[in-house]
């Protein structure tokens, strides 16, 4: 019982220091992993399955390592460098709050009509291409950017943190950060980034239903819809590429009223997204309350991954 308490207090302390703090500002460990996995990259790399799995799996597993030592002496000293362990583990993992924060920055540009700095900004949330869009696309891109990272950049590594600890949460950090770097299909990382892509797909698969969940729970705080959440999370999400964007994105625009999807234009490739939701086109409006939703569902969230490190029995 001392343990599970130990757990829930260091998940909602990470949260409480991500919504008090956001991201660290210099030397973010995160960042610190992406240059790693970039060097590594240059030993690794060839145009395989087998040698992205290797890639993967090996950055993964050292990440892991390293969050079961800061855990295991952490232990050694005590309850409170127990959970300041998880704490410190969850909070450079989760990036709810700068996700939002961005969000509100773009709501601004695009409301100023500084459509420039908003094209400039758009990289801060995804990884589409900033030239090919005018202001409302602009809006329509950071709209599902930041519902998608709501599950990826707070549900899901409060879950991990709340199941698995400090090295749970640093393993999903790592599967997550590579996806984001290797997981695409274009010419170079079609075949080594495969095995990112799905480990990503299956890490997200279980935070991805939970955050629609609260999509629907929390849609009333921002005046949205319950039943259309519902509706268009059962009509649309499969439609989706993705096994999870689609899902948690679906239910933001039925809870919203607005219409997602369509040509969407990253740097390697132009795909055709199917319609999620039957509203309007996406608004500056729709934009900020979109960041409002996403933070409720993070505050959700993070009482739910309490919950669940206080009642978890490895």
């Amino acid at each position: 019982m001392v343990a599970t308490r130990t757990r829930a207090a260091g998940v909602l302390a990470g949260y409480l220091a991500d919504l008090a703090l956001g991201d660290p500002a210099r030397g973010h460990p995160v960042a610190a992993f992406g240059r790693a996995a970039a060097r590594l990259e240059r030993v690794t790399y060839r145009d395989s399955r087998a040698a992205g799995a290797v890639h993967v799996g090996a950055l993964v597993a050292a990440s892991s390592a390293l969050g079961w030592m800061l855990q295991r002496a952490a232990d050694r000293g005590g309850r409170p460098w127990s959970v300041a362990a998880t704490a410190a583990a969850a909070w450079v993992s989760v990036g709810g709050t700068s996700l939002a924060r961005t969000g509100l920055a773009m709501a601004e540009l695009l409301e100023g009509g500084d459509v420039e700095a908003a094209r400039r900004l758009l990289p801060s949330l995804c990884g589409r291409d900033p030239a090919w869009l005018d202001g409302p696309g602009l809006a329509r891109a950071s709209l599902e950017s930041v519902a998608e990272n709501t599950s990826d950049a707070q549900v899901a590594p409060l879950l991990c943190a709340a199941v698995g600890g400090a090295p749970g949460v640093l393993a999903y950090r790592a599967i997550n950060t590579l996806d984001s770097m290797i997981g695409y299909r274009s010419e170079r990382y079609a075949r080594f980034g495969w095995a990112a892509a799905r480990l990503d797909d299956a890490a997200n698969y279980v935070a991805a239903r939970v955050t629609a969940a609260l999509v629907v729970l929390c849609a009333p705080f921002v005046s949205g819809s319950p039943a259309g959440a519902v509706r268009a999370w059962r009509r649309d999400a499969a439609r989706h590429p993705s096994p999870n964007a689609g899902v948690v994105e679906a239910a933001f625009a039925g809870a919203l009223g607005v219409r997602l999807g369509g040509p969407t234009q990253y740097r390697h490739e132009l795909q055709i997204r199917p319609t999620l939701g039957d509203g309007h086109e996406p608004t500056v409006a729709d934009l900020r309350r979109t960041a409002a939703l996403s933070r409720t569902v993070q505050a959700g969230a993070a009482v739910l991954a309490g919950l669940v490190a206080y009642r978890w029995r490895p």
